[in-house]
């Protein structure tokens, strides 16, 4: 099934971020490789494809685990949340309708 992985970044958190993102990125291309990964992408700060010094208000991924608890510990350990980027980070069930 899938989940989504919905993440608020702490205010003042963008160097924190840019710092981590290789690892982050990297675990996301393992779901990719995987083929479990639905979507990921950031939430610009500012209405703006690059948002600059605002940086981002937190992510999304949709990716497919085995149950909520598998789903909850990769969240739990993405580097975003060992560098203190997220504030907050909810995981839910998320069923694919459309396309």
């Amino acid at each position: 099934m899938y989940y989504a992985i919905i993440a608020e970044d702490k205010a003042g958190s963008l160097q924190d971020r840019l710092a981590a993102r290789p690892a982050h990125l990297e675990r996301l291309n393992a779901l990719k490789d995987e083929g479990r990964l639905l979507l990921a992408g950031p939430h610009p700060a500012v209405d703006a494809e690059d948002p600059g010094e605002a940086g981002f208000s937190g992510s999304l991924v949709v990716a497919e685990f085995d149950s909520l608890g598998d789903a909850r510990v990769w969240a739990d350990a993405d580097p975003y949340v060992a560098a203190g980027v997220y504030e907050q980070v909810t995981v839910k069930p998320f069923k694919k309708v459309l396309p």
